[in-house]
């Protein structure tokens, strides 16, 4: 049994899809179902009783430790999190209270757990945290990549939020013991991403005949990561990984913010071609957002070199399969686009 929190948000609930469809170890998953939580992206597994959903904030101490105590994971994986910078410019205390005291209410309900198992069991088990690339900050064009080793320097309320989780992480592992492992992922891309982030808001953008908005110039580069790949790293840290040990999760794929918006609408031209016109006309610059990192960049060469581990998508390929599963989930896309999500689109992106 493990545990996962945030399992029915976009990256917690392709981990949870992918482990439950290769292997038969259930899965408790817990979830505060806040507006990118979403219960539809764990349709699939409706009846299958080696998922076990338990609607739940993890700041919520006694819940939680009911939970390890009735359920007794192997592991915890932590995806539970406030994510999009946007909104953390906008209202950061959320992502204080989930990022920071959330996983700091984690850790002390997982640390009196994981102190009451026999020795073996205390032995065996793992507390897997999952952070983010942005806690580096800002990379230059002709800066090396980041690495496990380069110093924090977050540059917005999300990733000090993430960059404190992290800390914390470290912390208790370091002062009392507990088997810690920390991934930090480039930018995440794939099936059940909610529509604010840039690839499923052009996707959706460009079929609803809406403008695609591009912050700037669009020439900030990022690296992008197909979901179902940073799933896998995240299993195989999981299995093998150091414990105590960070790993750097990248697609070895650097593009611009403009270069991608260009390949989505080249793909939708190609899949489902408008009646006149490219997708790219609806493109539109508008007002960069403040403190804006430039570029974001992974070397992923010590997950590589300790446990094997290398991306199986290309951008190209990654992107297709995202594009083509848009197209086919209409309904799905549809439910997601809500009338808070539309309201917030529109305060985002006034040019």
């Amino acid at each position: 049994m493990i545990l996962v929190t945030g399992g029915a948000g976009f990256i917690g609930a392709n981990f949870v899809l992918n482990w439950l469809a290769s292997q038969s170890e259930p899965v408790v998953n817990v979830d505060k179902l806040t507006y990118a939580g979403n219960l539809n992206n764990l349709a699939s597994l409706k009846g299958d009783s080696r998922h076990i959903f338990v609607h739940a904030d993890i700041g919520d101490s006694d819940t939680i430790s009911a939970l390890l105590a009735q359920h007794k994971p192997r592991a915890i994986l932590h995806f539970a999190a406030e994510s999009h910078v946007d909104r953390s410019i906008h209202g950061p205390a959320a992502f204080i209270e989930t990022n920071v005291n959330g996983t700091f209410r984690l850790l002390e309900a997982t640390r009196a757990y994981w102190q009451s198992l026999d020795a073996e069991a205390k032995q065996s088990f793992r507390f897997l945290h999952v952070s983010t690339d942005e806690v580096y900050g800002s990379l230059e064009a002709d800066d090396p990549p980041f690495s496990e080793t380069t110093a924090y320097a977050p540059n917005s309320p999300y990733s000090a939020s993430k960059a404190a989780s992290d800390h914390l992480v470290r912390a208790y592992h370091h002062t009392y013991g507990m088997p810690t492992l920390t991934t930090n992922c480039s930018n995440n891309y794939g099936p059940y991403h909610f529509p604010e982030k840039l690839i499923p808001l052009v996707i959706t953008n460009a079929r609803a005949g809406k403008d695609l908005p591009i912050y700037g110039d669009g020439s900030q580069v990022r690296d992008w990561l197909f979901v179902s790949d940073h799933c896998a790293a995240i299993r195989r840290v999981l299995e093998n990984g150091r414990v105590g040990e960070t790993y750097n999760v990248g697609g070895w794929n650097e593009k611009t913010n403009l270069n991608v918006v260009h390949t989505i609408c080249d793909l939708l031209d190609e899949l489902k071609p408008k009646s006149a016109g490219s997708y790219r006309d609806q493109i539109r610059f508008v007002k960069d957002r403040p403190g804006h990192d430039k570029r974001y960049a992974i070397d992923a060469r010590k997950l590589e070199r300790e446990l094997g581990w290398k991306p199986a998508e290309t951008f190209e390929t990654g992107l297709r399969k995202t594009v083509e599963w848009y197209l086919a989930n209409d309904v799905w896309t549809d439910q997601v686009l809500s009338g808070e999500y539309k309201n917030w689109v529109e305060l985002q992106y006034q040019s």
